[in-house]
């Protein structure tokens, strides 16, 4: 992938994950893994990208009434400090393009076959289920250099958590406190922010926001988690066929 498509790449993809409620770190994962840049600044490129776009999606979900902070809370803050702790570990590269690998093909997955929200009505799980679960994928989120949302999102829908604007609006704020959480971790960390990626992040943020005011009124999310899933797909057996096939 050449650097203009890279650009363009990040572009659209920003756009087509805001438009269905995500900020997009799986498809930025996969994008900076088919042009070839190194697995170590994939990670932390990826957060900062995400951490721009989850605040456009956060705002929208706010504003259109859709936050519950008595469900989101929880989550949150046990994320938090566990998103920070799994910025700071550095893993080989084998095993780190393992485990993207693995996120870019559950992302892949999940997108292919969205989960469906329950026709009971939504109850908010007890707090300390809440904080365990949070503390989980706050860790896994800071660790693969996403924000989570892949994870809650689903999470939230199958255990009857939440409707999904609901889930969307928990798993937006959730995305931009483990992305600025697991930055500051991977700061203190031994490896260095990769600062000549800069130029990815007004495309990501550019995106973002367009997505994320429009894509809902004009895209059908079928088409879009379909297109998303093609690209994830590819990603994924690039990394893990790295791994398995040095």
């Amino acid at each position: 992938m050449s650097e203009v498509a890279l650009h363009l790449s990040i572009l659209i993809l920003a756009f087509l994950y805001s438009s269905v409620g995500h900020a997009g770190a799986s498809g930025y994962i996969a994008a900076m893994t088919l042009a070839g840049i190194a697995v170590p600044e994939i990670r932390p490129a990826a957060l900062m990208m995400n951490l721009g776009v989850s605040i456009f999606g956060m705002w929208h979900f706010v504003r259109g009434g859709h936050f519950r902070w008595s469900l989101t809370w929880p989550f949150l803050v046990a994320a938090l400090p566990f998103a920070f702790l799994g910025g700071k570990v550095s893993l080989p590269p084998q095993i780190l393009g393992l485990v993207l690998g693995s996120v870019l093909l559950f992302s892949a997955i999940r997108f292919l076959f969205p989960n469906k929200a329950s026709s009971d009505e939504p109850k908010a799980p007890k707090t300390p289920i809440a904080l365990i679960a949070g503390a989980i994928l706050g860790y896994l989120a800071g660790l693969t250099g996403t924000g989570g949302g892949i994870f809650l999102t689903p999470l939230l829908l199958i255990a009857g958590w939440a409707t999904p604007k609901t889930a969307a609006a928990t798993s937006i704020v959730f995305i931009a406190g483990n992305s600025l959480s697991g930055i500051l971790g991977f700061s203190t960390g031994p490896e260095p922010i990769p600062w000549h990626l800069a130029s990815l992040f007004p495309f990501a943020l550019v995106g973002g926001f367009a997505g994320s005011r429009l894509g809902s009124y004009h895209f059908s999310a079928t088409t879009i988690r379909r297109l998303l899933a093609v690209v994830l797909l590819l990603a994924s057996v690039k990394l893990l066929g790295k791994v398995i096939f040095p």
